[in-house]
């Protein structure tokens, strides 16, 4: 993962996503009433996007409707709804309730991998601490050591420990790039942008 020069972007970051041949976008309310009176439609949504992109990889032509074709479809299907779930509850976790800007969650299908862009609005003190964690793994020798020291502060209950991020680098070899700015109506609060690139065919 490469950090980029800008000190509101890191990682694999892009200002603006090339074109793909399919993209599917969801925005949800921002209301926090709204949020917990439909939690479990996050997980039904992101449930939904791997099942619509699952569609599109049908397996070996040779070996049409074998297990192994089945097999495929089902992994693509879990990495897609997995990652999706993450971003999204990470998004719903942080999102500052002092806007009406709706939570987003967009996929994009590339031919060699997809893209995950998540969008929402949190407190400058937020967004400043998840700098911090996005500096100490692209500045670590050892994803897997982070790992563990994140895993071991989630267990104690010592502040944040994001493991769904490190969890998305480690079991599905996700890359990150985060974006950061003020939104244009709301100077107050800051945009975070999660893009996460799962390659397809490193992992399928």
């Amino acid at each position: 993962m490469i950090s980029t020069s800008n000190s509101n972007q890191f990682g694999r970051f892009v200002d603006c996503l090339e074109n793909s041949k399919e993209y599917l976008t969801i925005c949800f309310s921002p209301s926090a009433s709204a949020r917990q009176q439909r939690w479990r439609n996050y997980g039904l949504s992101a449930d939904f996007l791997g099942d619509y992109f699952a569609t599109f990889f049908p397996g070996s032509p040779h070996k049409a409707g074998s297990s192994e074709d089945l097999m495929q479809r089902e992994t693509v299907k879990s990495a897609i709804s997995y990652i999706a779930n993450e971003l999204l509850e990470n998004a719903i976790k942080y999102h500052t309730d002092r806007t009406p800007d709706p939570i987003s969650i967009s996929l994009f299908l590339y031919e060699d991998f997809i893209v995950f862009q998540s969008i929402n609005l949190v407190e400058t003190l937020a967004a400043e601490q998840f700098k911090g964690f996005i500096q100490d793994i692209l500045t670590a020798s050892d994803i897997d050591a982070v790992f563990s020291q994140q895993l071991e502060k989630a267990a104690t209950g010592q502040g944040e420990s994001h493991m769904g991020f490190l969890t998305m680098m480690c079991d599905y070899g996700v890359e990150f790039g985060w974006g950061f700015r003020p939104p244009v109506l709301h100077q107050d609060v800051i945009e975070v942008n999660v893009q996460a690139y799962l390659s397809l065919k490193a992992t399928f």
